[in-house]
């Protein structure tokens, strides 16, 4: 069960403790990698120059670089000491620059290549779930030679279509007829060669923030989401001030832990670490809770959701990147030994 020790500290009062105690010139001169090259570039340059902001109002020697501008030979030209990663999206968010960064041992935030490459996979990211018996809506991998009839008999309507490896709803259509089945396809696959279907879960949108490693790593609060006409977008995730978001959510208390121990369970399954966030529908037939997708590498936006959970755990966005980015110290540690 998801339970805290309430005599034990949170942690939010966990966090101030560390950066009390984090000497600022140990990071030595640190990357935060923006922009990059997916379809979610704008959104990554909004991200990282948040990120760089903070860093630099820590007194942090903090450098933007920008890998979908410069090369790979430049990163390692920068000589920096450590990464902090504000891609989003593919050749950022898949395992790709975490393989470079590993290569050119340069110690970075987030989680490592498999479970990045894993996360950004939602077929494989479902597979693994399922397998660790954790709910998430059926799917189907289509193909442009799909039984498109076949597809909704076996998933139900409405139904979802989206890229396999695209993230901030690109491509995604809600499908609610099988004669929109097929366009639905073109879309998704305009942006990716692998494109999946899921039910379509009816109910609440929320989404769980996951901090730290293994078996340290903890919930932090629940957000539930209510975008205009229960249409959570691109727009009205990034742009939209009508996307009213709670935290706390006004759900039971019960609700709240269930989804947390879910979104815990995701994240563990997976092997992410230092940060992460659980994207989930509750149900609202069942109650139940479903995974939609987990983020390894969170925004970083005015509208995004992990400082929002942070803030209400006691933890101001500056200090948020700052201990983001002190747990690559505990990771270039643990990678030396």
């Amino acid at each position: 069960m998801f339970k805290q020790n309430m005599m034990s500290p949170s942690w939010g009062e966990r966090v101030q403790s560390d950066l009390a105690n984090l000497d600022i010139k140990s990071l030595g001169r640190v990357g935060v990698l923006l922009g990059g090259r997916s379809g979610e570039r704008e959104i990554s340059l909004m991200s990282g120059n948040g990120v760089l902001d903070a860093l630099l109002s820590k007194g942090v020697d903090a450098h933007s670089f920008d890998p979908g501008l410069r090369s790979p030979i430049e990163l390692a030209k920068e000589k920096f000491d450590r990464i902090f990663i504000s891609l989003h999206g593919r050749y950022g968010e898949d395992g790709t620059i975490q393989g470079l960064l590993e290569l050119l041992n340069l110690p970075y935030t987030g989680s490592g290549v498999l479970a990045s490459a894993l996360a950004i996979d939602k077929i494989a990211t479902k597979r693994i779930w399922l397998s660790s018996g954790l709910n998430t809506p059926e799917f189907l991998e289509l193909t442009a030679n799909s039984d498109w009839d076949a597809v909704v008999k076996h998933l139900g309507l409405p139904l979802i279509v989206k890229p396999a490896h695209e993230g901030s709803s690109l491509g995604l259509t809600k499908v609610k007829s099988v004669n929109e089945l097929q366009t639905a396809y073109v879309l998704a696959a305009s942006l990716d060669k692998k494109v999946i279907a899921e039910t379509c879960i009816i109910g609440d949108e929320l989404t769980c923030p996951i901090v730290g490693e293994g078996a340290h790593a903890e919930a932090l609060p629940v957000i539930k989401i209510i975008p205009p006409e229960a249409n959570y977008d691109f727009h009205n995730k990034y742009f939209s001030d009508e996307t009213k978001y709670l935290c706390p959510t006004g759900l039971a208390p019960e609700v709240n832990t269930a989804v947390q121990e879910l979104a815990l369970a995701a994240y563990r399954a997976l092997g992410c670490r230092t940060w992460g966030r659980a994207d989930v529908m509750l149900d609202q037939k069942t109650g139940k809770p479903y995974l939609l997708e987990m983020n390894t590498s969170p925004g970083m936006t005015s509208h995004s959701l992990v400082p929002m959970a942070a803030k209400a755990a006691g933890v101001e966005y500056a200090d948020l990147v700052l201990w983001v980015l002190s747990k690559t110290l505990h990771n270039q540690a643990s990678h030396k030994r």
